[in-house]
Parts: structure tokens; C-alpha cells; sequence
């Protein structure tokens, strides 16, 4: 049987996705353009963090570092994003050179790696 959920509990859940962690509402927005390239790596690198899309943006538009939780989640998007990192490698091997986006691409994996041995070492 599926039970509808009342408007109290759809009042809460609304309430609780428009508050952030101090509890504050979140009623302002705000929006900006993007080309298709730089909407791609913002979508990836947002896939990398296992973050939302409004939690990431803000946690980097508020100069915050975003910590990356190793999750299975993660762990498909890492493993995903290297197999494309790898064949653009391989398109490019014949003397192409490496885009800035691909370097920052490396350079976020290599991060998200680095604090994952960290937790395997504290672990």
C-alpha cells in the first residue's frame, strides 16, 4: 500500500532542503551561464565530489574546501571519469597536447586519491 505523505511532512521535507547546516533559511538564488565545455567539467567535477550541484557551487563560490567522501558513488564516478581521462590520453599520445581542462581533471583525481590513502592510513 503506498501512503500519501500529508502536507505537514511535505511542509518539513521542503523546509529542511531550504536550510543549511547553521539551520539558516536558503531563500535566495542565484544563476549564471556557462558554455558547454565549462558546464561539463563543473557537472564532472561535481560527480567527483559526491556532492549536490548548490553544495558544491557554494562551498567553492565561498572559498571552502569540499571534502570528498569515498562512497560507492565516488568511487563510480572516479572510475568512470579515468576511463575517459585514459582514452583522451591515448587520442593524444601521438603528440597532441593536454588540454587545461584534462590537466584539471588529472589534478582533482589525484586530489580525491591523495585524501582517500590519507583515510586508508588513519584507518
Amino acid at each position: 500500500m503506498i501512503k500519501k505523505r500529508t502536507a505537514a511532512q511535505k511542509a518539513a521535507t521542503e523546509a529542511k532542503k531550504n536550510k543549511d547546516d547553521y539551520n539558516r533559511w536558503r531563500s535566495r538564488q542565484t544563476s549564471f551561464r556557462l558554455s558547454e565545455e565549462e558546464f561539463a567539467q563543473l557537472s564532472m567535477y561535481v560527480k567527483l565530489s559526491g556532492k549536490s550541484k548548490q553544495e558544491y557551487i557554494t562551498d567553492r563560490v565561498l572559498n571552502r574546501d569540499v571534502v570528498v567522501q569515498g562512497n560507492t558513488r565516488v568511487f563510480k564516478a572516479l572510475r568512470d571519469t579515468l576511463a575517459e581521462v585514459l582514452a583522451e590520453l591515448r587520442r593524444i599520445e601521438a603528440g597532441g597536447e593536454v588540454s587545461p581542462e584534462l590537466n584539471g581533471t588529472i589534478r582533482m583525481i589525484a586530489g580525491i586519491m591523495d585524501g582517500l590513502r590519507g583515510e586508508d592510513d588513519k584507518g
